[in-house]
């Protein structure tokens, strides 16, 4: 199969978004990886290594995204727990794969340094309110939010409205 891409990573990234979408992290190949992007099968391999480097990719690339839409969101932590689900359900497969550290290889350095960028928005909104548990709770908040929305697990009197929602979990914990 010949290569006629012209950046071979973006290709490869893309097709693993599309699989992961189809399959779930859990079932992705590099095959059909491989084969989504229109490449050899060992194009993924001789590029990133493996699988797991592949979802290492992934994720790293997940965390940028997600710290330039919290960045974005601005100085209000509530609008910056919007951000967060919104971006979760924007981004549903590197969502999936940024917080499965046994996919990926969890102490890359890249990796770690996209992940604390991120972390390091939610750690600065949190830091405005006392407490020590402030960045967890928000986190944990907007976090569990944002997957029991993408499961379709929540009341239907929440609506349809994803941002509205969010917005009124977020304030609860953390209204100015």
């Amino acid at each position: 199969m010949p290569y006629h891409h012209g950046d071979l990573r973006r290709a490869i990234l893309s097709a693993a978004v599309d699989a992961i979408t189809a399959v779930g992290s859990a079932n992705l190949s590099l095959r059909d990886v491989a084969r989504r992007a229109g490449v050899s099968h060992a194009a993924p391999v001789h590029h990133f290594g493996d699988k797991a480097g592949v979802l290492t990719a992934l994720a790293e690339e997940g965390f940028d995204l997600l710290a330039e839409a919290l960045t974005a969101a601005g100085d209000d932590f509530a609008e910056v727990g919007v951000a967060y689900v919104r971006f979760a359900v924007a981004h549903p497969a590197h969502f999936e794969v940024m917080f499965r550290p046994d996919t990926h290889h969890r102490d890359d350095p890249a990796l770690a340094a996209a992940r604390a960028r991120a972390g390091a928005v939610l750690a600065r909104g949190a830091a405005r309110k006392p407490g020590d548990y402030n960045e967890v709770a928000a986190w944990s908040l907007m976090h569990g939010f944002a997957t029991l929305w993408q499961a379709g697990a929540l009341p239907a009197r929440l609506g349809d409205d994803l941002t509205a929602a969010a917005r009124g979990v977020a304030r609860t914990l953390f209204q100015d």
